[in-house]
This record gives C-alpha cells, structure tokens and sequence, in this order.
C-alpha cells in the first residue's frame, strides 16, 4: 500500500496538478475587451495610429514637466520591459498647445533607453476630450487634460482591462503614479496580451504549413 500510495503522489498527483493548471490557462488566458472600437486617433492626428499596434495609451496635459515621474515609472516598470516585442508602442495624447514640451521628456526618457517606441499624438481639448470620452471608461480628464491612468489597446483598436479586478472590480486603467500598480497588475496584463497575439500568430502560421 505505501508503495502505491508513493506511486500516486509522484505520478498522478503532478499530472492532477499540470491539468488544473492548464486549464486555467485556457479560461483565463486573454485579457478581457472592455470597450470595442476605440476612436480612430489619426482622425485627431494623422501621423498616429491604433490599428495594428498594441498601444500603452497616456493623456499628459498641458503641464508635462509636471508629469515627469509618471512617465518616468511607465518607461522603467512596463515599456524596458516590453519594448522589443514587434508591433508595441506608447501612445501619449497631448495638447498641441503643448508640444513644445515633448522634445525635453523624450530626451531625458532617452537618457534611461531607447525611446524609438515612445510616439506622441496632439489635437486641441475638443478633440482630446471627445477621443477620451469614446474610451468609455470610469476615469476621467481633469482641467488640463491630464490623467494619470494608461490604458492598454489592442491591434483591433479596443480597450482592453479587468472585470474582476480584487480591488476595483472593472479597471480600465493603470494608475502611472502607483509603481506597485504597474509591477503588480500592469505588466501582467501586458503580458497576458502580448502571449494573446503569439499564440494566435504560432496558430496562423501552423495552419499555414498543412
């Protein structure tokens, strides 16, 4: 009996294990879509784009001096991270009013890495809040056009998030000021997305091949 009983934990126990597991991979593998088809940004700013991307999508206001250490822990906790994967870009949106104020940003981002995937949208506040409001999300624009949540969008243009977020219950967004945020529940996310596409490409490409 003991060594049946030794059998199972070392054998059928691991295998129990493994299809518990993978299962829950299957159930929970993709990232929920919040809002499907998010506006078209190139209709604010024609050298931007969603479509084909996957986007880490930032509004910084008119104050971007100001918001330095939010994208500062965006650029350190998620894009090092993620930047070399094909098709990944931050996206953030920006008073033209304003635009001025990107060159500084982006040179001392580039002190920290490569910034080629740090792209900058600009459209006036009508513009600005009207592509916002179309997110649909529980977050909201101050005064000066500025938040300090990110959201992640997906190559077919729609914002994607948690609906049983522990804390939140749905979350659209990432709070940049919160580094615990952004390590704890962030990067996973962007994980689980970017392992979304890949599986998705590795099937393709199988299907191709018969």
């Amino acid at each position: 009996m003991k060594k049946v009983f030794v059998l199972i934990i070392l054998f059928i126990f691991p295998l129990v294990a493994y299809l518990f597991f993978a299962s829950g991979v299957n159930n929970f593998g993709k990232l929920p879509i919040l809002t499907e088809n998010v506006p078209d940004v190139s209709r604010m700013d024609a050298s931007a784009k969603l479509k084909g991307k996957i986007t880490i999508l930032g509004f910084l206001g008119n104050n971007i001096a100001e918001r330095k250490g939010n994208a500062f822990n965006l650029n350190q906790k998620i894009y090092k991270r993620f930047s070399e994967f094909h098709d990944f870009q931050m996206l953030m949106i920006v008073p033209e009013a304003s635009k001025d104020q990107v060159e500084p940003l982006r040179e001392e981002l580039s002190e920290l890495s490569d910034v080629h995937k740090w792209n900058f949208a600009y459209g006036s506040e009508t513009d600005i809040r009207a592509f916002f409001e179309g997110l649909n999300t529980d977050i909201t624009l101050d005064s000066d056009l500025y938040t300090p949540y990110v959201f992640i969008i997906d190559k077919d243009e729609n914002l994607r998030g948690r609906k049983d977020d522990e804390d939140e219950g749905t979350k659209y967004g990432f709070n940049t000021t919160s580094v615990a945020e952004l390590n704890n529940k962030m990067e996973d996310d962007v994980k689980i997305i970017l392992a979304e596409y890949r599986l998705a490409l590795k099937k393709n490409n199988a299907d191709r091949s018969k």
